[in-house]
């Protein structure tokens, strides 16, 4: 059965961990559909100050994590590799800043063929919306998977999309190129502003928040974002990945 967080209980959340939502957008705002990258927007204005600032915080909290957990990086690559010899990284086009393509670095959590096998698994998706796909229980992912998966260790390798400036620490999670071909013109707004590790959505409820939910979530983190909100959400971050609710 398909299921998503519902917007009351995905605002609770959000209000419990002093993050609540703004108003909510008028449904005209939805109605456009997707013209291509080249039409995806202005990107979104900010201060010269906040910019620099949140480069400065990217920088040094990217630099600063890959020494803590270059230990951790090592055996999580050795055991994946051991595990059934294939390779340890996945590598795949996502969708950042202003439509811009870019190459975007994971820990490989699912068996080589899983992009292949994934339209025969989409009537399975937990979204009620193909905008975005989410399975509890995928046959793709690895037993190595399913634990570096349960605490985001798969996605320490995106430390360096953050170094190369694709990505922030803190920005709504880039999607994949076939996903973005269903958004509508407000669903498009994520993309003003770098995609990030971890966002509102992240800390609330990660793959349980329903697509509409998520992009409700960036869109305030965008009209919102300052770097107290950042330095917020960074530290919610930490028992979110603990606990490890609506990780799969």
């Amino acid at each position: 059965m398909t299921t998503e967080v519902t917007t009351p209980a995905t605002a609770t959340m959000a209000q419990g961990a002093g993050l609540a939502l703004g108003p909510q957008p008028e449904d005209g705002l939805q109605d456009d559909g997707f013209f291509g990258y080249d039409a995806v927007l202005r990107p979104a204005r900010g201060t010269v100050v906040y910019a620099a600032t949140k480069r400065c915080l990217d920088i040094v909290g990217a630099c600063a994590a890959i020494v803590l957990v270059s230990p951790l990086v090592l055996v999580v690559a050795l055991w994946i590799k051991l595990t059934d010899f294939g390779p340890v990284m996945f590598c795949q086009t996502r969708v950042g800043r202003g439509g811009r393509l870019f190459k975007f670095y994971k820990f490989r959590s699912m068996v080589p063929d899983a992009d292949r096998r994934k339209r025969d698994l989409a009537h399975l998706n937990h979204h009620a919306d193909q905008r975005t796909f989410k399975m509890p229980y995928d046959p793709r992912v690895t037993r190595v998977g399913r634990f570096i998966r349960r605490f985001s260790i798969d996605e320490l390798p995106q430390l360096w999309n953050v170094l190369r400036g694709d990505m922030s620490l803190v920005g709504p999670r880039p999607p994949v190129p076939d996903e973005v071909e269903l958004y509508t013109r407000f669903d498009r707004r994520r993309f003003e502003v770098k995609p990030g590790l971890t966002c509102i959505w992240q800390v609330c409820g990660r793959g349980n928040v329903g697509f509409n939910q998520q992009i409700l979530m960036d869109v305030d983190y965008i009209d919102r974002r300052n770097i107290m909100l950042d330095l917020k959400l960074m530290v919610l971050t930490v028992p979110a990945v603990i606990l490890g609710r609506g990780a799969y």
